[in-house]
């Protein structure tokens, strides 16, 4: 009878003790206050990428507040007048797995247009000299803000998990090299390689409350390309005399599309874009050169490699059939060091989380959304040849009632990286810390 009285009372105990918990959307309500406050402070005080110093000093105070042990000035570029402000904050419980969380911390040289009280008024001046607005237009504060709840949260459930979480605050999302620079400087020499890594974004097409994610290919490889189209140049009343690098580079422009239309499986997504072409002084004269820059989009890297071979040939066989000399064929440049690969997120993983996801918010507030186009340097820590399970997942930004008028009246809402784009921030940093904290729980569960 003792017995049986001595197990009752413990289970009675138990209970009693589990009801007392705080649930992961308790913590994010509690935290919220504190949270908005920081989201406004970041908003307002944005710094462009690899110059996030007063930033990254903010993220490592709130990582040590939330008890971390914390690395700061972390990171190696290429570019050696840039200096690191990658912030690492590592949280220990016992044995188990090493999950990577990961926040980004730039913005972008954009004039805010938002109205918000908090407004951005930073005008800084960039890397070539020239004064810029800066603005959290892409909803990295958001995205700090989610990731410091998401820190706290983790803290007060150390009794849910065990294991080690690897806080990864980056700088130098924009610029696609900062993710690199981290890694550069020995991130998973120095701090371990994780087991997984996990990222999220904002949306800026998608309704507050929800969570959106793809399996598979989420975002594409990206690659810059520098091509200066040589000729000779004269008297523009004398064209004959010349050879004329314009003319030239409408053709390879023309042609360039030829490798999405008939050089590759249709089922493979290829972009080629010429976002700048530049040439001339006058009217009236031809000029020896026209430079021109192109943005190229694939997945596959196979395709990749077949694309840039294509760009190659064609730009240069453009001109041979022009009649440009030999000495004055085309330069073509792949800016290397400004490569970003494409995101993969691990089918597995990414279908494990969907139902977490699914428990905590319910099924109809988590979406299956379509792969882009668009680059994301996140990709890197699943290293090339995606041997660490990761997913970046979506976090709707945008007031419901807006997007039933945008698809009523046929107005386009603000984009990522438009002047007028801000996250609607309560709901946005509360679903973040919710599907960011009850992932890394369902990874590292006891």
């Amino acid at each position: 009878m003792k017995l049986l009285l001595s197990f009752a009372f413990g289970l009675l105990l138990a209970i009693s003790v589990f009801a007392q918990q705080p649930s992961i959307e308790k913590i994010a309500e509690s935290e919220l206050p504190s949270l908005l406050a920081l989201y406004k402070d970041i908003h307002s005080h944005p710094e462009l990428s690899a110059h996030e110093e007063r930033t990254s000093v903010l993220m490592a105070k709130e990582l040590r507040a939330a008890g971390c042990e914390v690395t700061e000035h972390f990171g190696h570029y290429d570019n050696p007048n840039l200096k690191g402000y990658g912030v690492i904050g590592i949280m220990k419980n016992g044995n188990g797995p090493t999950v990577l969380v990961r926040t980004d911390m730039d913005a972008l040289p954009v004039e805010e247009e938002t109205g918000l009280p908090y407004a951005s008024k930073v005008t800084t001046t960039n890397d070539e000299g020239k004064d810029v607005h800066v603005m959290h237009a892409c909803g990295h504060d958001a995205h700090m803000a989610a990731f410091i709840g998401v820190v706290r949260g983790l803290q007060r459930l150390k009794d849910q998990w065990q294991g080690t979480i690897l806080f990864v605050a980056q700088p130098a999302e924009e610029t696609g090299n900062g993710a690199r620079a981290l890694l550069k400087a020995g991130l998973y020499n120095r701090f371990g390689k994780p087991n997984f890594a996990l990222g999220f974004h904002d949306n800026a097409q998608m309704e507050t409350g929800h969570i959106g994610v793809t399996e598979g290919y989420t975002y594409a490889n990206v690659d810059s390309i520098n091509i200066t189209v040589r000729g000779v140049g004269g008297h523009g009343a004398y064209p004959h005399r010349t050879k004329d690098p314009i003319v030239l580079s409408a053709e390879i422009i023309n042609a360039l599309q030829t490798i999405a239309s008939r050089e590759n499986n249709p089922i493979d997504p290829v972009v080629v874009t010429v976002g700048s072409i530049h040439g001339g002084t006058k009217h009236n004269i031809i000029p020896d050169e026209v430079k021109m820059q192109i943005t190229v989009r694939t997945y596959k890297a196979d395709v990749r490699d077949r694309v840039l071979a294509a760009i190659d040939r064609i730009t240069k066989g453009c001109a041979t059939a022009a009649g440009i000399p030999a000495d004055r064929a085309p330069i073509v440049e792949v800016l290397q060091n400004q490569f970003t690969p494409a995101t993969y997120n691990n089918p597995e993983l990414t279908k494990r989380l969907v139902e977490v996801w699914k428990k905590v918010l319910g099924a109809e507030n988590v979406e299956a959304t379509d792969p882009t186009m668009g680059g994301e340097d996140f990709s890197e820590y699943s290293l090339p040849d995606h041997s660490i399970p990761a997913c970046d997942f979506h976090i709707g930004a945008v007031d419901p009632g807006k997007i039933a008028e945008s698809k009523k009246n046929g107005t386009p809402l603000p984009s990522l990286h438009s002047s007028k784009f801000a996250p609607i921030p309560e709901p946005t940093i509360r679903v973040g810390i919710v599907g960011m904290t009850s992932a890394v729980l369902e990874l590292m569960k006891r």
